[in-house]
């Protein structure tokens, strides 16, 4: 019995020893990427989840072609929002159904009828995997390739902050549709009331 007491005591006073200090890193495991297009100061190369860990340069590839992609939509979205809240297209986006009368934001997704969803799902679709409306000659500036990679790396900024704006706008507008007026206003671009006028 007392054997038992003695190597409870002896384990109790154990807790109360300093633990041995272990060296700490904060290296971050570096990336055959770090070097890419889009890498920029304060962040660096940011990948907190490593998905470019391993990855191929074709995989890369694709990766950045699909940031660019997300990054264009995000911008027209966000000059969608814009637009919608100061001038409506003339006529009807299906029979019976005026494109005045579709609500703004998000409860515009239950005023498009189904067949209008297909049309738009079948579109985007045909876009994305057949390349339609691709790569065209015309537009295209004659840049030196200093000035070209200085437009992709703001091309690239740009829409990563869309991507930013549109979600926030989704957020608002969302909160909006459960609690109207949440925010004082029943207007979603805060600031220019000319448009309201």
């Amino acid at each position: 019995m007392k054997l038992a007491i003695a190597a409870l005591l002896a384990g109790s006073a154990a807790a109360f020893v300093p633990a041995a200090k272990q060296a700490s890193t904060t290296a971050i495991k570096e990336s055959p990427y770090e070097n890419e297009l889009g890498v920029i100061a304060p962040t660096g190369f940011w990948d907190p989840f490593d998905l470019s860990g391993g990855a191929k340069p074709e995989t890369f590839e694709q990766y950045r072609a699909a940031e660019l992609k997300h990054g264009r939509v995000a911008q027209l979205a966000v000059v969608g929002y814009v637009v919608q809240e100061c001038y409506r297209f003339p006529g009807e986006i299906s029979p019976g159904l005026a494109f005045a009368d579709v609500p703004n934001g998000i409860a515009a997704v239950n005023a498009i009828p189904s067949l209008g969803w297909a049309q738009i799902i079948v579109l985007i679709g045909a876009v994305d995997y057949w390349g339609f409306l691709g790569d065209f000659a015309a537009g295209k500036l004659d840049l030196d390739p200093e000035e070209l990679e200085k437009r992709q790396l703001q091309e690239l900024q740009h829409g990563r902050l869309a991507m930013l704006g549109t979600l926030e706008l989704f957020r608002h507008d969302a909160q909006s549709i459960v609690q109207a007026g949440f925010d004082g206003s029943d207007n979603l671009i805060l600031g220019l009331p000319s448009l309201y006028n």
